[in-house]
């Protein structure tokens, strides 16, 4: 049977299990989601999980939904395949982006205790620089390890050209050309599977996640389609996240692609992190507070005339960090709306005095 730790249990995750008394409850890790109901990995196997009343109640208050990845705490159902998870423990790291079609800021999240992140575009019409900066953003604030993946490169005659682009706006972060159908940089991917890591993947719509984990697994784990041929835009396969154990011990996310990524917040410092080299010159401006638009003395603008600094990489540095400022005020009107609900339901029912009845019955 397979154990606990090969799903990523560990000395952390038992000191953190035994800051609570537990009683019979059981540990398990989220291996899929499906909205109401969650396959969760045990000592004793794959069961099914169901969130408790208290749980459900609770999220109505800000709390932690469960995600692929989870640790949890669990009561078995005696003589039943399933469980009712209590409790989430706390995460070491947790991917979101903004809950797309939400009025206010609203975190969706992806995937939890995640070690490495695999960020995938194809090498085909769907290549896209600038959507790479967005998605390292959304890595380094999720407190993950980054790795780019240029997938599909049997349908590209630049893939060598095209890596060195991505290494020039993501400066220390690893970059591999891959395709599955030629085995191309299986090896190095590979690297990263030791047992217990967890890895997940990211991208848009047919960037090719799901025959990524096929490939490495060695087996159809996941169902795959074709693109569109007119635009080269996938589409939908992967409907649910999940995760998978890989036979190279470590474990895998398969998420959803993604038609566009709609940052969250910038808690963690991934803005000037994707945009450090615009940050560092930026700093050699005469004014602190440059736009890089039209002030006279503009270290950034300088460094895009000569060339040091792609026209359009700044571009998506000034679009991102408004959008940022943009998701911020949504996010700080969210919650003062919370904070008002929160007072009005703590405060006394106010009952009208029964003075007036008592003198009308009195007369």
């Amino acid at each position: 049977m397979t154990k606990l730790t090969q799903y990523g249990w560990s000395a952390y995750w038992n000191m953190e299990w035994s800051k609570e008394d537990r009683g019979i409850h059981q540990p398990g890790r989220i291996t899929a989601d499906f909205g109401q109901m969650y396959k969760v990995y045990t000592e004793e196997g794959e069961i099914w999980g169901e969130m408790s009343g208290k749980m459900k109640h609770e999220l109505q208050h800000g709390g932690p939904v469960p995600a692929v990845g989870d640790w949890v705490e669990l009561q078995m159902l005696e003589g039943e395949e399933r469980g009712v998870i209590l409790g989430v423990l706390d995460r070491k790291t947790n991917i979101s982006r903004q809950k797309a079609g939400a009025k206010s800021a609203q975190e969706q999240l992806i995937a939890a205790n995640v070690d490495i992140l695999f960020l995938v575009t194809s090498l085909n019409d769907d290549y896209n620089p600038r959507r790479m900066e967005r998605y390292l953003i959304m890595a380094w604030n999720s407190g993950v390890n980054p790795v780019i993946l240029l997938s599909k490169a049997d349908l590209c005659d630049d893939a060598d050209i095209k890596a060195a682009e991505m290494e020039l706006i993501a400066p220390g972060v690893p970059v591999h050309v891959v395709s599955a159908l030629e085995n191309r940089g299986k090896e190095a991917v590979t690297g990263y599977l030791k047992e217990g890591v967890t890895v997940a993947l990211t991208g848009s719509s047919g960037c090719g996640k799901s025959t990524i984990v096929n490939w490495l697994a060695e087996t159809s784990a996941q169902r795959t389609q074709g693109i569109r041929e007119d635009d080269s835009r996938g589409r939908h396969t992967t409907t649910h996240r999940q995760l998978f154990l890989l036979p190279q011990g470590g474990l895998m996310v398969d998420t959803p692609g993604m038609r566009e990524l709609q940052l969250y917040d910038d808690n963690g410092g991934g803005f000037e992190q994707a945009f450090a080299d615009i940050e560092s010159i930026g700093k050699e401006c005469r004014f602190a507070d440059c736009s890089h638009e039209r002030e006279a003395g503009c270290a950034v603008r300088a460094a895009v005339e000569a060339g040091d600094i792609d026209a359009k990489r700044l571009q998506n540095y000034r679009k991102t960090q408004r959008e940022l400022e943009f998701q911020m005020k949504k996010e700080a009107r969210g919650q003062r709306k919370l904070n008002r609900m929160d007072r009005s339901a703590k405060e006394p029912v106010r009952r009208k005095s029964s003075y007036w009845n008592h003198r009308l019955t009195d007369e």
